[in-house]
């Protein structure tokens, strides 16, 4: 074990004692049990959004995200025959605030506000209870499949990266995997099991060199997998937006508290964690669905018409409030901010075009 790292929480002691009974943990159960479990996990016991919590999404930074999704979403339903009812979902929906953005947008295409049945996929109880408060008539699920089966409209912003990375270091034709263990002092440290054949990541032998990392999320073909079933069976889009790129390589586990990088090992429990998000990976997973290809945040909402929103809200703005508008605009589209750091990936039947903003 190397890099010992001192981390003095409730769950830091919890896991130290699972790995003197178990062994060392995988990066992907480390990941999980820091986010959620269910008295010292990260999102089963606050909010972790905004200026009081440990990092802020694009919803919160203007309501123009959630409009234009919403409106890109609304053309993809039009362009499928408008059937009805139709599931709206969200994946990981925060405070519901991009989902009230969503539902106030669909005011002008009054056939689909009606038609929408609210759905929302939420792990948090602290967070459950702020949607509840912004969107009352929703239903919640613990996971995605329990949704009632039908034409799916779904949204999913920085959900995907919470979902637990596994971390592997090529060596040779063989992986390491990185694990979460223990130093001679009882402290948490990172580790290797010996390199073994890893057929889930034959795929990578041809564009990754010995050393490099590459980390694989267990629970993202499935979860794609299931939104891809449910589009191509019965229509509807998906629109996925998230921090990361296309056949990643190297460490991009990170930790976040009070909106500062934090050490992944040093708070278990009480720092967000995430990854970056192989955009790849959700791809290969979109069949029997199809999947556009990857567009940087910018350039999507840019094709959406955030030049034209955004002068819109600005008429009736004046001083500091236009200036932190015009600031919230380009946070989420200039390129040294958020807008090439996030992409967007969608999903949609092969017989029906992609929605607006992802064509190829």
């Amino acid at each position: 074990m190397t890099a010992p790292t001192l981390a003095e929480t409730p769950l830091a002691g919890l896991l130290a004692a699972r790995i003197r009974a178990e062994g060392p943990l995988t990066v992907a159960d480390f990941m999980a049990e820091c986010l959620l479990h269910p008295a010292h996990g990260y999102y089963t016991t606050r909010d972790p959004l905004g200026a009081r919590g440990d990092f802020t999404t694009a919803p919160e930074i203007s309501q123009i995200f959630g409009e234009l999704l919403a409106l890109a979403l609304a053309q993809a339903w039009l362009d499928q025959g408008a059937p009805r009812p139709v599931l709206l979902a969200e994946l990981g929906p925060g405070r519901g605030t991009l989902m009230a953005d969503a539902l106030r947008a669909l005011a002008v295409v009054p056939a689909l506000r009606d038609a929408v049945r609210v759905h929302l996929v939420e792990a948090s109880p602290a967070l459950r209870a702020e949607q509840a408060r912004r969107l009352p008539g929703a239903t919640w699920h613990d996971r995605l499949d329990t949704l009632p089966e039908g034409p799916l409209l779904l949204l999913a912003n920085e959900f995907l990266d919470a979902l637990p990375v596994r971390q592997f270091l090529r060596q040779g034709p063989l992986w390491a995997e990185r694990v979460v263990g223990l130093d001679p002092a009882g402290r948490l440290a990172w580790g290797l099991r010996r390199p073994l054949p890893v057929p889930a990541l034959d795929h990578r032998l041809a564009d990754t060199r010995d050393g490099d990392m590459v980390e694989t999320r267990p629970a993202l073909a499935p979860l794609v997998g299931e939104i891809g079933r449910r589009i191509a069976a019965h229509g509807g889009a998906a629109i996925l937006v998230d921090y990361g790129g296309w056949r990643l390589t190297g460490d991009t586990l990170q930790a976040l508290r009070a909106h500062a990088p934090a050490d992944p090992l040093a708070h278990p429990g009480e720092a967000d964690l995430t990854a970056h998000v192989d955009f790849d990976a959700v791809a290969r997973a979109a069949p029997p669905a199809r999947a556009t290809a990857m567009v940087e945040q910018g350039t999507l909402l840019a094709r959406l018409g955030l030049g034209a929103r955004a002068e819109a809200l600005a008429r009736g703005l004046s001083g500091p409030a236009l200036a932190a508008h015009r600031a919230a605009v380009a946070r989420l589209a200039d390129p040294a901010a958020m807008g090439s750091l996030f992409k967007a990936i969608a999903l949609h039947p092969p017989d029906a075009p992609p929605p607006p903003g992802f064509a190829p």
